[in-house]
């Protein structure tokens, strides 16, 4: 069975790459280009994980993991932050707060960013 990740980014060339480089380790991957774009699809579609950018016009990241969380049909799907932004300490308690299993700094390594994926897959 693929596992399914659903990559959330407002910039349509990261949205690619990360597909590109998850379906080339046999992954099934959805694209959502908002955060409203992925609350909708979460509503019949259940991903594995979700690497979720911060920085997105709208609704934040950060608020649509806090919608996630509090509905209770999605609430334990794992999420991962992907984001350009370096977290303080308020910003990684936070992340604790809304159980966000791992967070990556763009530009990312591919090799790396797979090997985190693979790893909160198989906790």
């Amino acid at each position: 069975m693929k596992k399914k990740i659903m990559i959330v980014d407002d910039e349509q060339s990261v949205l690619e790459i990360v597909k590109a480089i998850f379906e080339n380790e046999e992954f099934e991957v959805i694209t959502a280009e908002s955060g409203q774009n992925c609350l909708n699809k979460l509503e019949t579609i259940k991903p594995d994980l979700i690497l979720m950018d911060m920085m997105m016009p709208g609704i934040t990241g950060r608020e649509t993991t806090k919608k996630i969380r509090d509905n209770p049909k999605t609430k334990n799907i794992k999420i991962m932050f992907v984001s350009v932004a370096r977290l303080s300490e308020v910003g990684l308690n936070e992340l604790k707060e809304l159980n966000v299993l791992d967070y990556v700094t763009k530009p990312f390594d591919n090799n790396d960013l797979v090997r985190r994926v693979k790893k909160i897959l198989n906790d």
